[in-house]
């Protein structure tokens, strides 16, 4: 192309530039906590370490299709800068509900949408490829863990039956004569199964030019990995068979559980191979486009795209510059359990934003924790608080099961073990003065009172055990059963924190 037709086409693609460098840089600011909390997520979480690739990645995406950006100029839709307000109603509805991921996703689609109203939609078609793998960004999927754990936990317990292996199982626990094996969310094999997603989108992308057989190979990352998985977990069983230690076969488990994962992917390519297609040749322009035809306004279309995005992050500023903290002006006066001895008693005096009662049972300290949050508080502060107290995002293993009491009107209380570092802690909590239950159900009430309020603030309760190291099972049972004995010491519960939460100042 000549200097004469790069000089014409300058003032299509410099307004271009600058629409989406003014997009990018606004769009970053207006979902800074998300991007923050998903490289929180990155470096805490092994789960999501590949994370950090994703974008390097998406980049050689764009650059090995710049053959097929031939003969195209940005062609700004500002019309479809009204799809920003259902974005941001749908950010809006994840940041209420307290769903991290949701508002990710959502940040997400609003990049997308940005960059389809800056270029246009030729532009945009010939980089969709790069533009939708960014998905792979957002740290999302552990809500497949207890599936999976559900699959790996069947195909280990059909394998030892098909290998002549004495086993008992119940639920997620097998239990053969060399000893007990959990299927924990680490066996399950989610951070084995995410990272083989994205590097089959990439692989299936790069290699091949059918729909067909980019949707068999991705399929191929999905199946293959979760069975691969259940052979691995299977192979730890009967090596721990052999040697006749359940604690020498799973040592280290992870570790070699990457280093199957990468045999597995290797072959997985090598199986790919030969269905690879030549790549298509560039576009060939069938002349220059008319320059004074395409529309030169994609500054505008940036800047409406990123202020009606704005409405939903402002409405919901608006909701938390109206929260005061939450003070406790009553305390709940916790029973002390068989055979533990109150070690402190809580704090009298001034109204508290927490309150800490401490029991000593046998040689393990109990610290039972109450806070209370806002009454137009949404989930996430409490799931933010539960993760600081349990420490699971930055924990090598959780273990997340419900909590066995026999005293009914105590709540509905979960049983979190950790390792790395080693906690079991017990935790429970109440919105409108009622237990509340895990799930979406919660979530929707709370979000409820954030935007019409209640009488009642939200009330999380949590009784930790801190240990040196992973306990052994005989130990760990021993554990579980102090915190059932705290839960089931506390006489009608429920009535009292709902005489606490009413009156939380």
């Amino acid at each position: 192309m000549s200097a004469a037709s790069l000089t014409s086409l300058r003032p299509v693609f410099m307004p271009a530039a600058a629409g989406l460098t003014l997009g990018l840089l606004a769009w970053s600011l207006l979902f800074l906590p998300e991007c923050m909390a998903a490289v929180g997520v990155w470096r805490a979480s092994d789960t999501y370490g590949h994370c950090f690739l994703i974008l390097p990645m998406a980049l050689y995406l764009a650059w090995d299709r710049r053959g097929a950006l031939t003969g195209l100029l940005p062609r700004p839709i500002p019309a479809l800068a009204p799809l920003a307000l259902p974005i941001a109603a749908v950010w809006f509805l994840a940041e209420r509900l307290g769903v991290m991921e949701g508002r990710q996703l959502a940040a997400l689609a609003a990049l997308e949408l940005l960059f389809l109203t800056v270029l246009g939609w030729r532009l945009f078609r010939a980089l969709r490829a790069p533009l939708l793998f960014l998905v792979f960004l957002v740290p999302f999927g552990a809500f497949v863990t207890p599936a999976l754990q559900t699959f790996t936990a069947g195909f280990i317990v059909g394998g030892l039956n098909a290998l002549g292996i004495a086993n008992y199982a119940t639920d997620l626990t097998i239990e053969i004569s060399a000893g007990v094996f959990y299927v924990a969310e680490a066996c399950a094999g989610l951070r084995f199964l995410i990272a083989a997603v994205a590097f089959g989108v990439f692989y299936a992308l790069l290699n091949y030019r059918s729909p067909g057989r980019r949707v068999l190979f991705v399929a191929a990352s999905i199946v293959v990995p979760i069975v691969a998985n259940g052979v691995r977990a299977l192979g730890i069983v009967v090596l721990g068979a052999v040697l006749g230690s359940a604690e020498a076969a799973a040592a280290d488990h992870i570790i070699y559980g990457w280093v199957f994962f990468s045999i597995v992917m290797l072959l997985l390519v090598a199986g790919g191979m030969p269905f690879r297609e030549t790549p298509s040749g560039p576009m060939q322009p069938s002349g220059l486009p008319d320059v004074q035809s395409a529309e030169s306004r994609p500054v505008w279309a940036s800047v409406a795209v990123i202020v009606l995005l704005a409405s939903g992050p402002a409405a919901a500023a608006m909701l938390t510059r109206q929260l005061t903290p939450a003070l406790l002006s009553k305390t709940l006066e916790f029973a002390t359990p068989s055979g533990c001895t109150a070690n402190s008693e809580p704090a009298a005096g001034q109204p508290l934003r927490s309150a800490t009662t401490r029991f000593l049972c046998a040689d393990q300290r109990l610290v039972v924790t109450m806070q209370a949050f806002p009454r137009r508080s949404t989930a996430d502060g409490l799931v933010r608080e539960r993760r600081r107290i349990t420490g699971e995002l930055s924990a090598e293993e959780v273990v997340l099961v419900e909590l066995p009491t026999s005293r009914t009107g105590n709540g509905d209380w979960s049983l979190i073990h950790t390792a790395g570092p080693t906690r079991i802690v017990a935790i429970a909590s109440w919105t409108d003065g009622r237990p509340a239950q895990s799930g979406i159900a919660s979530r929707i009430r709370q979000a409820r009172n954030s935007l019409f309020g209640t009488a009642y603030a939200p009330i999380l309760i949590t009784a930790a055990i801190e240990l040196p190291k992973r306990p052994a099972l005989a130990e760990q049972q021993r554990i579980d059963a102090i915190l059932s004995g705290f839960v089931d010491a506390q006489t009608d519960l429920t009535s009292q924190v709902a005489t606490v939460a009413e009156a939380v100042q």
